[in-house]
């Protein structure tokens, strides 16, 4: 809970309810007060301005790279990369995507279609679909002993492309989250996003960052995951969500004026209200115009108060900060696991963004599927509540609220150690 407090097992549903990363913890009570005061003098639809919507738009383009000037905003994040998808194709004219393995972006039927985690399972691959291998230097096609991963991961997205060019198809834009998440909190190596740009662009098409489930904070050192990549990295479009609003319904897309003018001379309404930098609008730094297109209830007065409050208690609690410490710390405390569990191959992340890789085999690295399922489970008794995620489902996932402390991180660590020791001493009665 924001303040450092537990949550209480009472309130166990919300927290499996409400999956997905806090920013701030769960029930800040600046977030709450915001949301309840402006709730208490107006809420609109965005069609109608209003000066938190100028003023949070303002908020975010001080936190990104001055080229990402424009903004809109919508209710969820599966939203923001529909709306990314059609920008790109809008700008570019082009239909295609190229995609990482194993990626989710989303629940709507445009989003499960660029999805491998999702489409597999369902109808199967487009052929407007590009699916290139995830840079996972773990247990990928090239590993920590390759001396240039970054480069041959590209190089692989580039083969993808060539390939479907000479099939006559025409690429839009690549889709990767800044940390791929559901592909087993991957880390790609440094220089990998500005290598893939470069072979993106030069087929036309765009670079799109989903920072929906790693920004604002979370990675510790910079406040965008994409930024790890390189302060000369600069993506055409970046999606936010769930942290946005810590839980509350709102969403945005960062993109360039380049971009949302040619999404703009379709003529075709977006449900929005377009707000011009003018006499009423700031200017970003370098002085590009802040542009902010609105969704209906997305960008509404008491959605951008939260939004505000999210940002205000990031800064005020210095929780990107916090997470560079205590993310360093729970990071330390699982390498030492490492060495004492053999059942730990691989500890990856950034800031409080975490993977714990289990293996049966280190010569293999066969995933340990039904193990991490016993170990979830008796956390789960704990109350201590975790995931899995990468294909095999072996990789235990840390991505709590952003005020988790370093005892949390130390009863986390000691509940897992007991679990773990529990299990090798009854498979060593065993056998």
């Amino acid at each position: 809970r924001a303040g450092g407090g537990p949550v209480e097992w009472a309130e166990w549903s919300r927290l499996c309810d409400g999956h997905g990363p806090l920013a701030v913890g769960h029930c800040h009570p600046l977030v709450v007060q915001a949301a309840h005061e402006q709730n208490q003098v107006l809420n609109t639809n965005s069609r109608y301005l209003h000066d938190n919507i100028v003023d949070y738009a303002q908020r975010l383009s001080e936190t990104l790279p001055e080229e990402l000037c424009v903004f809109y905003f919508l209710n969820s994040g599966s939203e923001a990369n529909d709306l990314a998808l059609r920008l790109a194709r809008q700008y570019t004219g082009h239909q295609d995507v190229v995609v990482l393995d194993h990626a989710y972006h989303g629940h709507l039927s445009s989003l499960i279609d660029i999805s491998p985690y999702k489409f597999r399972d369902l109808d199967g691959q487009k052929e407007w679909v590009h699916v290139a291998p995830l840079p996972d230097t773990y247990r990928g096609l090239y590993r920590e002993d390759h001396p240039s991963p970054a480069a041959a991961y590209a190089s692989e997205v580039e083969r993808v492309v060539r390939s479907a060019q000479e099939r006559g198809r025409k690429i839009a834009a690549f889709f990767a989250e800044s940390l791929p998440s559901v592909g087993g909190q991957i880390v790609p190596p440094a220089g990998y996003f500005s290598q893939v740009a470069g072979h993106i662009r030069r087929a036309g098409g765009l670079f799109v960052a989903d920072e929906i489930q790693v920004g604002f904070g979370r990675v510790g050192t910079h406040f965008w995951a994409f930024q790890l990549q390189g302060q000369d990295f600069v993506p055409d479009i970046v999606t936010m969500g769930k942290s946005i609003g810590n839980g509350h319904p709102i969403a945005c897309v960062a993109t360039t004026q380049a971009v949302a003018k040619a999404f703009e001379a379709t003529g075709v309404e977006y449900f929005n209200t377009l707000a011009r930098c003018g006499f009423f609008s700031p200017l970003t730094p370098c002085g590009l115009p802040i542009i902010f297109h609105l969704w209906q209830f997305g960008g509404s007065p008491v959605s951008c108060a939260v939004g505000l409050a999210v940002l205000d208690v990031l800064e005020k609690e210095q929780l990107q900060a916090h997470a560079t410490c205590v993310g360093r710390f729970l990071m330390e405390l699982l390498r030492q696991q490492k060495a004492k569990h053999a059942i730990i191959g691989d500890i990856r992340g950034a800031g409080l963004f975490i993977g714990v890789d289990l293996i049966k085999d280190k010569a293999t690295r066969t995933p340990a599927t039904e193990e991490a399922d016993y170990l979830v489970s008796r956390l789960k008794e704990n109350h201590i509540l975790l995931s899995t995620d990468g294909p095999g489902r072996n990789v235990l996932k840390f991505k709590p609220p952003m005020c988790f402390s370093l005892d949390n991180a130390q009863y986390l660590v000691a509940k897992l150690d007991a679990i773990l020791t529990d299990r090798s001493q009854a498979i060593t009665q065993h056998t």
